[in-house]
């Protein structure tokens, strides 16, 4: 009885043990195996853009915004020349020949004119279909050469992409620049992020988070140097001294986890939770995008306007940025990265 019983196992089941492992085999090799080597020429790229790796440091944040705010200055349509310049800076600066990234241009039109965001992406490993968007604007509005809005943004992204240069993490990182985000765009079918946020939609790409950096250089120790917005008074500290982390309903884990990776980092103090979207500012930059196209986003800032006295001016230039505290945030924003792009 055993004889027989083992007779056949042996017919039935170690043939369909052997067909399973078979199947098992070519789905890892044609699906698993192929998420981290798409690209044959991947892996020596990565070791060649690692000798460019360099850690956050002031003196880059420094020269970014030098290059931004004083050599070009405004850049926004109505100064197409200045807005172009910065798009092939900020090529330039990420791409093969420098920080090693593969960089793609995500055109489109507005007013009739051509114009772009600049997306320069650092594949995963383990999740590479996973992809969290590290994003600031580059344009300015009219007559400002928008050092901290957002000058700092852009150097941010520019630092955390050299920091992260070849040295591919559990999720894929998108480092990306957008234009249009000022008015007379902001808000609508021409701004840059939300033209990018329909079109990863559109592709039903696995966005798990973005991270927006907006004007996230001016800080001061003054009492009553915070203004506080309508319908949230009380809430806000008084003095202008923190970053704010600002998301909706739908990213309240985000935020969560985004302050306290922060905090593990920084020493610069932190406010922030789930706010209506109703309230002025807490839709005011690119995570706005991303929430109407049903990604979970958080807002990082040093609130803009309720602090910094040359909001949208001349004045914004790069001497009234601190950077000391510029580097101290972007050291605690790659924290942030550190830890969503490796869950």
């Amino acid at each position: 009885m055993k004889e027989g019983r083992l007779i056949r196992f042996l017919v039935v089941a170690l043939p369909a043990g052997l067909l399973g492992m078979g199947i098992f085999s070519m789905v890892k090799s044609q699906f698993y195996e192929k998420t981290w080597a798409l690209d044959p020429n991947e892996e020596i790229r990565l070791d060649a853009a690692a000798l460019n790796q360099r850690p956050v440091n002031r003196a880059d944040l420094g020269a970014a915004l030098e290059v931004l705010s004083t050599r070009i200055g405004e850049r926004h349509l109505g100064k197409p020349e200045q807005l172009e310049r910065t798009a092939v800076w900020l090529e330039s600066s990420l791409g093969l020949a420098n920080l090693g990234y593969v960089v793609t241009r995500h055109p489109f039109e507005a007013d009739g004119k051509a114009v772009r965001n600049v997306v320069a992406e650092l594949p995963g490993r383990e999740r590479r279909d996973e992809i969290l968007v590290v994003g600031a604007h580059y344009d300015t509005v009219p007559g400002s050469p928008g050092a901290n809005d957002n000058g700092t943004g852009v150097a941010a992204l520019l630092s955390l992409a050299r920091a992260y240069a070849g040295d591919a993490q559990g999720r894929t990182i998108r480092f990306a620049a957008f234009t249009n985000e000022e008015e007379p765009y902001f808000q609508t079918e021409a701004m840059g992020s939300l033209v990018y946020a329909k079109a990863c939609r559109a592709r039903q790409e696995k966005i798990v988070a973005m991270i927006c950096l907006e004007t996230i250089g001016y800080f001061s120790e003054a009492e009553g140097s915070q203004k506080i917005p309508p319908g949230l008074t009380g809430e806000l500290p008084e003095k202008g001294n923190f970053l704010a982390f600002v998301g909706n309903e739908a990213s309240r884990y985000l935020v969560d986890a985004a302050k306290s990776a922060f905090q593990s980092a920084a020493d610069i103090p932190t406010f922030g939770g789930v706010f209506p979207e109703e309230v002025p500012g807490v839709g005011w930059s690119d995570h706005w995008s991303f929430w109407q196209a049903g990604f979970p986003a958080v807002m990082i800032t040093d609130t803009a306007l309720y602090r910094y006295p040359h909001y949208h001016l001349p004045t914004d230039t790069p001497d009234k940025i601190d950077l000391a505290k510029l580097e101290e945030t972007v050291r605690g924003i790659k924290a942030i990265v550190d830890a969503l792009a490796n869950p």
